[in-house]
């Protein structure tokens, strides 16, 4: 890792065996960073950015000048931190690296008003006809987090939306796009000498600002909190969601092996349970989404109208079950293993080792592949269930669904998250 004048942290993997290089830049922005009124802006902000600069002036010529190298790029706005990251032929670099560092640090703000019905339409995909929200992701969060940013919606509101001007995007951008608020990171076949020029040459400009920061939540929950909302389909929607660690936490290790017994291929837990031996949905997945402060994890699954208490009812009583007796040896093996092997097959993707590498910079949290294998590792059956069992408590549960629950469920479904003893 090497940190440039302006205090950007610039990191480089190289990786002699790929054929192509990816760069990437996080940034310390995103909905958590945002005040009620502002709430989006990260997100109109990030489809802004690749609209043009003063010298490419319009978002076609902007995407030309990249694909016609070979080049494909990405953004992504998420609750804490923005993306943008670009994969091409290492023949193409070094005219691509300067392009991309003109791109971020150049927005000339084009065709505001284009760009902002674009992300209406992305917005009016959480609606109903009626224009209420209906995303069981979006209502979870705001279930547990209430009026705290991280409750927000990362697209904000239409009003919200249409109150963004040019002078508001570029005080944003201002803010937030700065040496001290953002890592860069390379992958892939690129040489360690060639990639720390090009980002002095491209990145050393970015003002060096100042970090960006966010109150932490304070939760008052003491008890489980359930949400139903009616909407016309043909499942219900189920989120299950405990407040969980922050990335941080000493119990971090533990959880990541935790989620590796409950949901990692389909012989795991979760899917065994409610799909192989009770078949009562198609598809439920399981997850942890870490900040810096607080966490959640939270399963999802598409669930007839009229299962969706009994669904609820098995994956509580899973969790119940791991926070009493831990994994198996077995289970806890085939993690350690699959941990491993997911580590070196990162060598084979430029794009996930430079995540890797940049979420980790980003957050203070930096480690090796290795390094997170080992610890990963050290965790024991004994630890497993410690996390279970400090997450399986009433007053972190969280449940949302959205459907049309029948025959008195959602009356069923109440009862089963009211008289949850965890």
């Amino acid at each position: 890792m090497t940190t440039l004048a302006n205090g950007l942290r610039v990191l480089v993997a190289p990786m002699p065996q790929l054929h192509r290089v990816h760069v990437t830049l996080w940034g310390r922005v995103g909905s958590r960073f945002e005040r009620p009124e502002e709430n989006g802006i990260s997100h109109f902000l990030e489809h802004m950015i690749y609209r043009g600069t003063k010298r490419v002036r319009s978002a076609h010529a902007v995407n030309l000048s990249f694909e016609r190298l070979g080049g494909s790029l990405f953004a992504s706005t998420q609750v804490d931190h923005g993306i943008f990251s670009l994969t091409l032929p290492p023949e193409s670099l070094d005219e691509a690296c300067a392009a991309f560092g003109e791109v971020l640090s150049q927005p000339a703000f084009l065709d505001i008003d284009i760009e902002r019905g674009i992300v209406l339409e992305e917005i009016l995909e959480d609606l109903d006809d009626e224009g209420r929200q209906v995303n069981a992701d979006n209502l979870s969060r705001s279930l547990i987090y209430e009026e705290h940013p991280l409750g927000f919606t990362i697209t904000g509101s239409e009003s919200q939306v249409r109150s963004f001007d040019e002078a508001a995007l570029r005080r944003w951008h201002e803010r937030h796009y700065t040496a001290d608020n953002a890592t860069l990171a390379f992958a892939g076949a690129v040489d360690e000498d060639v990639a720390l020029r090009l980002a002095e040459r491209d990145f050393a400009s970015l003002p060096r600002g100042a970090r960006v920061a966010s109150e932490a939540p304070r939760h008052a929950q003491r008890k489980p909190r359930l949400k139903v909302v009616d909407n016309v389909s043909s499942q219900t929607e189920l989120r299950v969601c405990f407040r969980a660690f922050a990335e941080v936490d000493p119990l971090r290790p533990a959880l990541d092996v935790l989620m590796r017994v409950v949901d990692d291929g389909m012989s795991t837990r979760l899917y065994h349970r409610l799909c192989d031996a009770r078949g009562l949905c198609y598809d439920v997945s399981a997850g942890f989404d870490g900040y810096e402060d607080d966490g959640i994890v939270d399963v999802a699954a598409g669930v007839q109208h009229r299962r969706v208490a009994r669904v609820t009812r098995e994956i509580l009583a899973m969790f119940e079950e791991l926070g009493r007796e831990g994994p198996t040896d077995d289970e806890l093996e085939k993690a350690r293993r699959r941990i491993a092997w997911d580590a070196r097959a990162m060598g084979d993707s430029a794009e996930e080792t430079a995540a890797f590498y940049a979420d980790g910079l980003l957050f203070a949290r930096f480690a090796t592949p290795d390094e997170h294998v080992a610890e990963l590792t050290r965790v024991t059956a004994d630890d497993v269930r410690n996390a279970a069992r400090e997450l399986a408590s009433p007053d972190r549960l969280n449940v949302v669904a959205v459907g049309l629950p029948e025959d008195k469920e959602g009356e069923r479904l109440a009862r089963v998250v009211e008289d949850w003893s965890g």
